[in-house]
């Protein structure tokens, strides 16, 4: 039987590539996604790589987002191309350079949603780097961070089970911080909280959860404040978008099918930091800790996620292992390159 037909990818001659206004010497790609099943209008995903790049020797690299996030981590992008990888980054739906007027940011009821530009994604990252939509040879890594790390591994299960040529495509996951499951108190993870989360999140979906979301992370983070990275305010603000009940049940019914057990079918490596401190504003503690997520729930599930699962402790990282200090930040990307070197036979490259 002949492999399905992929739809919805034009050819790479046909498509509109335009210099990115965020980044220099990166360019963007939109991706119409037609109609949000969320009722908020036309929606659409967007594409980043760097212009002008050498021909990929080793496979590509495509990058999915956190929460109140986007694509602006040049350095993560400058480590794979250095090793031969072509390395895309995907703005999803509503979010960073796909966030248009009259928008929720990162406002979704489905994590499933995410599949359509994943899909399109991956279709155009294996053209661009194989020339052959239909490559049964797996070349792609998919790396994601924090709530990215949530979306990409139930994606790949979807794949394996339900679209075998694209998921034949990938050859490995790199996690960063994945969001494995509900920090805070034992009582929100229970079945009552979570029925309430899931009722609220149905009737009245936009509804933010009345909590203010600590501002320290990003400070820790931004030029500006006290970090040393610059990046778009508006697209990735200080204190975070609001959590709405629609996004945070979607969220959880994410969750709840990964602790059940899933298969992504590829090797995994999954970074986190050895240590989680959780301050109401910036302290200095919080520049080498995870002061957004747990890390113990982090190391509790990753082995959950496939069968070969290579999850790593980075002492003193930030809840964005590759946007710590200096010293950790090395140590992450070693690492990666150790999974490199141990899972494809790739020596290291500088």
């Amino acid at each position: 039987m002949p492999p399905p037909k992929l739809v919805g990818v034009t050819t790479v001659r046909s498509r509109q590539w335009r210099p990115d206004e965020l980044l220099d010497r990166y360019e963007v790609l939109t991706i119409p996604l037609g109609d949000d099943p969320d009722g908020e209008g036309a929606i659409e995903a967007t594409l980043v790589r760097q212009a002008g790049s050498a021909p990929a020797t080793a496979g590509a690299v495509l990058y999915v987002h956190g929460f109140t996030d986007y694509f602006f981590q040049e350095e993560l992008a400058e480590f794979f191309h250095d090793r031969g990888y072509a390395f895309y980054a995907l703005d999803l739906r509503k979010c960073g350079r796909s966030l248009l007027d009259g928008q929720q940011p990162h406002f979704t009821t489905d994590l499933e949603f995410y599949d359509a530009e994943l899909n399109a994604a991956l279709d155009i990252v294996t053209e661009e780097t194989t020339g052959d939509t239909g490559a049964d040879g797996a070349s792609v890594i998919v790396a994601a961070h924090s709530t990215g790390g949530l979306i990409a591994p139930l994606w790949l299960d979807r794949l394996r089970r339900t679209d075998p040529t694209r998921h034949r495509r990938i050859k490995g996951l790199v996690l960063n911080s994945p969001w494995l499951d509900l920090q805070g108190e034992a009582v929100l993870r229970t079945d009552a909280v979570g029925l309430l989360i899931k009722g609220i999140g149905k009737a009245r979906a936009k509804t933010e959860l009345p909590r203010e979301l600590s501002g320290a992370y990003g400070e820790s983070l931004h030029v500006d404040a006290h970090g040393e990275w610059t990046y778009d305010l508006r697209r990735k603000p200080l204190g975070g978008f609001p959590v709405t009940f629609g996004w945070l049940s979607a969220v959880r019914a994410g969750q709840r099918l990964l602790h059940r057990g899933l298969d992504i079918g590829v090797p995994a490596l999954v970074l986190r930091s050895d240590k989680s401190r959780f301050k109401g504003a910036y302290h200095p503690a919080v520049d080498t800790a995870d002061c957004v997520l747990d890390v113990k729930q982090i190391a509790q599930w990753s082995g959950v996620i496939g069968r070969r699962v290579w999850a790593v402790a980075v002492p003193d990282a930030r809840h964005d292992v590759f946007l710590s200090l200096e010293k950790p930040r090395r140590t992450a990307y070693d690492e990666v390159q150790t999974w490199l070197n141990a899972v494809f036979g790739e020596g290291a490259q500088q």
